[in-house]
């Protein structure tokens, strides 16, 4: 950066000597008349606020002050008024020098809205930072310059005198502005430098990758101590990145490269079970987001590799970057998912088991085979049904699944440090509706055995019939015709009654957190699809 050129406060001023006003005299001159007549002409299409200060906010407002502006220089330039040195533009950034091409006086509305709201501190990604203390002198200069000039001309009458003193001003005004552009822009520039700095560390990081998987290969460099601390170094980069930019996701910055080495291995694994014919239901399903966790993050070092060559063009406000964005979307998605449901193997154990309960419930209602191969909006009102009647039934299995959907029912109650409690230790709403259920499962089983019926009337058939077909279903109906008259109503009042309760839980569950529901239930259905 070039040192400041030779402003001063003082030459900002009004020249007060003989010898000034002498070298401006010209300009009481009659043929300078219609020049001035314009300018003051254009002030009056500004808009003021009831104070008499300038709109400077509305649409309208900004349009009129920017033409004024205009005005302003070409005023300046028909009355061949000198110019302020403007040489430093010249070793602006290349997106300022766009903005400011030459040493004209190219007057900048935000230029002078700075000036006018002199607030000292600028705010970039969450990050305060101060203005120097000589760039808000020069604002404050600026601004007294800028509100002498709409004095003159809010009382014009186009005297001689006022046309030599509007001279000098406008004048004082350039001196003024000139040096509040210098020191502002060189301030704006200091302060854009570091938050890209952000997006140039993971450039580097992503670049020493490249250059090790070169010269050592892609199997081979795995094995390289540099290579695996500069892929650490690059997730931490990226996680950085994540925490700032990211405001249409969670902004996590605590998905660690961990997540990516275990996704590897867990594809690695998968791979070799699938070559000896061994094949889990929800295998497909896992190998996919374990996909994920490695397209993102190489989808991120692509992104990185084409910004490079074009560092200049990324917002230091980093989130307004879409690319960059719609990446670091992708890449927590996927290494949240993958953390959650395949990392968290207690997770993971209550998936695989409601998968298995969702297999089951097809083969007792053959109905439920086509809501999942159609994906029919009917299942996303079945499958929470499904996944509480088995997380009553399984307690142990289904306890984290719950707990990560429904926290705030577990959330004031002790740990007990047994993560396979039988029974569930939860607040009293969910303990009541837990009880209920034993109460209309040992009820459906007395009339099971008082039956000596198949296993097609036991109580978990009855109730999964219940939530995928309803209980006005003839099936059910069938199913009570066989109970004698003295237990038939009260069997079904209290299968109904539950039912309803179910409900209200199912609504629950999936509106508590809709984003980890939707997460959850996506993950289920991919595995079932992939079957």
């Amino acid at each position: 950066m070039c040192m400041c050129p030779s402003f001063s406060a003082s030459s900002a001023m009004m020249w007060k000597t003989s010898a000034d006003y002498d070298a401006f005299a010209k300009f009481g001159s009659a043929r300078y008349l219609s020049t001035f007549s314009l300018l003051a002409s254009n002030y009056q299409q500004l808009h003021l606020h009831e104070d008499g200060s300038v709109d400077t906010e509305s649409e309208l407002g900004r349009s009129a002050v920017e033409a004024f502006l205009e005005s302003l220089a070409e005023t300046a330039e028909a009355l061949g008024l000198r110019s302020a040195n403007r040489a430093h533009r010249a070793n602006f950034s290349i997106n300022y020098r766009a903005i400011f091409p030459d040493e004209s006086r190219n007057y900048k509305f935000d230029v002078l809205v700075a000036s006018l709201e002199q607030d000292s501190e600028i705010w970039v990604n969450g990050d305060k930072f101060e203005l120097r203390a000589e760039t808000v002198t020069w604002a404050q200069t600026l601004a007294w310059q800028w509100a002498e000039l709409c004095i003159s001309l809010s009382s014009w009458n186009n005297s001689d005198s006022q046309r030599v003193a509007l001279a000098m001003k406008l004048v004082s005004l350039d001196t003024a502005w000139a040096a509040f552009e210098y020191s502002y822009i060189s301030d704006l520039i200091n302060i854009e430098t570091r938050p890209r700095q952000l997006v140039l560390t993971a450039i580097n990081e992503e670049q020493k990758l490249t250059n090790l998987e070169t010269m050592y290969g892609h199997q081979a460099v795995s094995l390289i101590p540099e290579y695996i601390g500069t892929q650490r170094s690059l997730v931490q980069s990226i996680s950085h990145l994540n925490s700032v930019a990211n405001h249409l996701g969670k902004g996590r910055d605590d998905l660690s490269v961990e997540i990516m080495w275990d996704a590897m291995k867990t594809t690695q694994i998968y791979d070799a079970s699938e070559k000896k014919g061994c094949r889990s239901g929800l295998g497909p399903a896992m190998r996919n987001l374990c996909i994920d966790v490695t397209d993102s993050f190489l989808a991120m070092r692509r992104y990185l590799r084409e910004v490079s060559t074009r560092l200049h063009h990324v917002d230091p406000q980093l989130c307004n970057n879409a690319g960059l964005v719609d990446r670091l979307v992708d890449w927590e998605k996927s290494w949240e998912l993958y953390k959650i449901y395949v990392q968290d193997t207690n997770i993971l154990t209550g998936i695989c088991d409601f998968a298995e309960s969702i297999r089951l419930a097809q083969i007792a209602v053959p109905d439920l085979n086509h809501l999942c191969k159609d994906c029919d909006a009917e299942l996303f009102m079945v499958l929470p049904r499904i996944l509480w009647l088995r997380g009553l039934a399984k307690p142990a299995a289904h306890l984290h699944v719950f707990r990560h959907l429904l926290p705030h029912r577990f959330a004031d109650i002790q740990e007990s440090g047994n993560d396979a409690q039988e029974q569930w230790l939860c607040d009293s709403d969910l303990t009541a509706f837990i009880e209920q259920f034993h109460s209309v499962y040992a009820l459906l089983e007395d009339n099971q055995r008082f039956l000596r019926s198949s296993s097609s009337h036991s109580a978990s058939k009855v109730l999964i019939r219940n939530v995928v077909l309803g209980s006005e279903s003839k099936t059910q109906e069938d199913m009570y015709s066989l109970l004698s008259a003295s237990v038939r109503e009260q069997t079904k009042q209290a299968v109904d009654k539950f039912m309803n309760r179910l409900e209200g839980w199912s609504i629950e569950i999936q509106r508590y957190s809709a984003k980890d529901w939707n997460q959850f239930i996506s993950v289920v259905v991919a595995g079932l699809n992939s079957e």
